[in-house]
């Protein structure tokens, strides 16, 4: 079992997709979408197979942004497959949601999105970027953002292109250095983008476990979001392998560990531990005290905003409007119970107002600053 992902329409089309390893004569990697039922998973249906594998470097993650898959993959410790862009490993790969490949993939009727990865354990979009955090071998533990088209320059390259012979591949190859590199090397991980209230510290960071190192880092982004101005421990959180980390929408951190041996033989010790401050008057208490809450975060905000509510689907239909301080009507949509994000990134820097409506009632307004 490697990564998972859930469609983004869940609550009507409730798809589960996973990625896991499996032995047929060789070592082999699928990727498969499941219905889910509501007590098991069924219905399975394969959408990418055959991806090289074997006992290291399978690193496989699933992100879902615009109803479209993307999929890391590992070397299967066959280096120099990173550099081949007809191969499936050592890349980053984009399907449409039924398995398809999308017109506009960069290598017409390939999943091949980016090349030259290693073994890519951690994916993310936020910030209208992806994030990835990859594995090196002895040195350059690597943070990428990765780019359509884009080599990563693994094997030739470790880490930044500082050698003579790494900048000559790097002019010559389209070659994209990581914003960030770790020698030694820590073993990183999942990864996770915070920007939630609960932790004001933690606000505009990129979360991430590591495995090797054991600590949970905190690596603060500029204001651009395509550099790390600051790396932090988060030291409450140490002395385990830290496998996957999560962010939920009252702003808690679930991290899990990777402690019990890989074999399944042994004690099972592993756990999921809840980062939370008990103080913080959270979004979830507020709905409890509230018939029909409604807030809005983070405020301010770059490129998204989200809306989170308790309005049972029983109440009808609510629907939410943003207007300029002028009064004229930028946008509006349904209002689904439970977090909604809204994407702002094309609007004008200013204050806006936010005003959601059942029918024709106006039952919430509130103010929010577009960065």
């Amino acid at each position: 079992m490697l990564g998972m992902a859930l469609h983004p329409g869940f609550a009507t089309d409730p798809y589960v997709y996973v990625a896991y390893n499996y032995v047929q004569g060789t070592y082999k990697e699928r990727v498969v979408r499941y219905t889910y039922n509501g007590s098991v998973l069924t219905s399975p249906t394969i959408l990418l197979d055959n991806i090289d594998g074997t006992n290291i470097h399978n690193g496989c993650r699933l992100a879902i942004v615009n109803n479209q898959l993307y999929i890391t993959t590992g070397d299967a410790a066959n280096q120099p497959i990173a550099q081949n862009v007809t191969a499936l490993n050592g890349k980053t790969l984009r399907i449409n949601l039924d398995g398809s490949i999308p017109n506009d993939n960069p290598i017409s009727g390939s999943p091949v999105w980016s090349w030259g990865h290693r073994n890519a354990q951690g994916l993310i979009y936020a910030n209208n970027r992806f994030y990835s955090s990859e594995h090196g071998p002895t040195t350059d533990d690597e943070l990428n953002i990765l780019e359509k088209g884009r080599n990563y320059g693994w094997p030739n390259v470790h880490g930044y292109c500082n050698t003579t012979a790494e900048q000559t591949f790097c002019a010559d190859s389209n070659v994209v250095e990581p914003i960030m590199a770790w020698t030694p090397t820590l073993a990183v991980s999942s990864i996770a983008y915070y920007n939630h209230p609960m932790f004001p510290s933690l606000q505009n960071s990129i979360l991430m476990t590591t495995l090797k190192d054991r600590k949970l880092y905190e690596l603060e982004l500029n204001s651009t979001f395509d550099n790390i101005t600051n790396s932090n421990v988060i030291s409450q959180i140490s002395g385990d392998r830290l496998r996957a980390i999560c962010v939920d929408p009252d702003g808690r951190i679930y991290v899990s560990t990777s402690n019990s041996q890989a074999s399944g033989t042994g004690a099972k010790v592993d756990k999921i531990i809840e980062v939370y401050d008990p103080t913080y008057s959270s979004i979830a208490k507020g709905l409890k005290q509230t018939k029909e809450h409604i807030a809005v975060y983070p405020n301010p905000a770059k490129d998204e905003i989200n809306i989170y509510n308790n309005i049972p689907r029983s109440k009808g239909q609510y629907k939410y409007s943003i207007f300029n301080m002028s009064g004229l009507l930028i946008g509006s949509d349904n209002l689904q119970s439970g977090n909604n994000t809204v994407r702002i990134a094309g609007l004008a820097t200013g204050i806006y107002l936010l005003k959601v409506f059942n029918g024709l009632e106006q039952v919430s307004s509130t103010q929010f600053r577009k960065l």
